[in-house]
């Protein structure tokens, strides 16, 4: 016969957040992995790609998606009022490992620039893109994120308010 309750009131069982789900708890970490990613992804995709446009744009879209899928499961380990900070500081520290990715590329003469290899010279230009897109979409993103997440909340409160029950924790 199964036990429900335990023999013992100090018998507990503490169950730990599987692998993924402890790594999205750290920005750093997080954002880190999304930028060198990114970046191999950008250098695999301009070298071994297709001029065909629809290419292109799906790709594109799917380096977004794993950017804004990582930016979502660090967020949502956290309350709405830490978006505010955690957002920016996640494409800071992304836009800085992407950089950083690109800058071993560049000294490996590896990284693409258009059709060119990218000298010193345009680190610089590529960062500051970087960080304009990638910052201009995580920045936008969390915003409806949050949006979302706001109505989702109040929307659940006031049907367990309304029904008696109490709101899970």
């Amino acid at each position: 016969m199964p036990t429900f309750f335990p023999r013992q009131t100090i018998e507990w069982r503490l169950e730990e957040p599987k692998a993924f789900r402890r790594f999205s708890y750290s920005l750093v970490e997080m954002a880190v992995v999304t930028g060198v990613l990114v970046r191999v992804y950008r250098l695999l995709i301009l070298t071994h790609g297709s001029n065909n446009w629809l290419y292109l744009g799906g790709t594109f879209t799917l380096g977004f998606i794993f950017l804004l899928g990582m930016l979502t499961a660090h967020l949502a380990n956290y309350p709405l009022h830490q978006y505010l900070w955690r957002a920016p500081m996640f494409a800071i520290v992304e836009v800085a490992a992407e950089m950083a990715t690109s800058a071993l590329l560049i000294a490996l003469g590896r990284e693409p620039n258009g059709t060119v290899r990218a000298h010193w010279d345009d680190w610089i230009g590529m960062g500051l893109n970087a960080l304009l897109v990638r910052g201009l979409a995580i920045v936008l993103w969390t915003l409806v994120l949050g949006v979302v997440v706001y109505l989702v909340r109040r929307t659940i409160v006031h049907e367990d308010e309304d029904s008696g029950e109490m709101p899970a924790a």
